[in-house]
């Protein structure tokens, strides 16, 4: 291959490269503005987590409802409640409740709060494979983490092409460990109680209450 050709490639390559990354961009926009113009949403997900190497693998449901950056969550038996300010952590199994102040921003592992946003900054958009999953076509974006530090290999983003909203999440761990989200249901703007992400002290008077700031 003369020298014209090996440059004609690399430019076609780059350009295939821009032209992906531009796509994915585009298409997880669309899923942004489509989850920011409802009020609320309810989700009903299984999550499940693997390690060949350490030979783990778990599996659980939960749901999740999520108004702003409040957020109610219900996994493994644990009631995790964020009122916008301070996370509570309701245990019956434990009688406990813990409370502590979230900040986000120090970890790198995806909360509920930012589920559905997270992927709007810090890093790089690719097209990856289209898959039809009974009847509806899903097509995946693969985002990569710009901080090199960062605990996670790459992230798969599955969006339902007809309605934007995420069908599922798989991310990769530098540890080998790969953790994968699937919504099984995607209600929005529900009637909600006013309370519903409140904290009620009266009704876990016989719990003990660890106060963690």
């Amino acid at each position: 291959m003369n020298i014209r050709n090996t440059i004609t490639l690399l430019f076609l390559t780059l350009a295939l490269n821009s032209f992906s990354q531009n796509k994915g961009k585009a298409l997880l926009n669309e899923v942004s503005q489509k989850v920011k113009s409802y009020q609320n949403i309810s989700i009903d997900f299984k999550y499940v987590l693997e390690n060949t190497a350490e030979k783990i693998k778990q599996e659980t449901r939960g749901d999740v409802i999520l108004q702003g950056d409040k957020y109610k969550l219900n996994i493994l038996g644990i009631t995790r409640l964020f009122d916008g300010k301070k996370l509570y952590s309701i245990s019956p199994e434990d009688e406990e409740v813990t409370i502590s102040s979230q900040n986000e921003d120090s970890e790198d592992n995806i909360t509920p709060s930012k589920m559905l946003s997270f992927y709007e900054e810090g890093y790089t958009y690719a097209l990856d494979i289209e898959q039809n999953v009974q009847g509806r076509k899903i097509q995946y974006v693969k985002l990569t983490p710009i901080d090199s530090n960062s605990e996670i290999n790459y992230i798969l983003l599955g969006v339902d092409a007809q309605t934007k909203h995420i069908y599922t999440l798989i991310q990769i761990g530098k540890n080998g460990t790969k953790t994968t989200l699937t919504v099984n249901s995607f209600k929005t703007n529900e009637p909600l109680s006013k309370t519903l992400f409140n904290f009620d002290a009266t009704k876990y008077k016989d719990y003990y209450i660890n106060k963690l700031d």
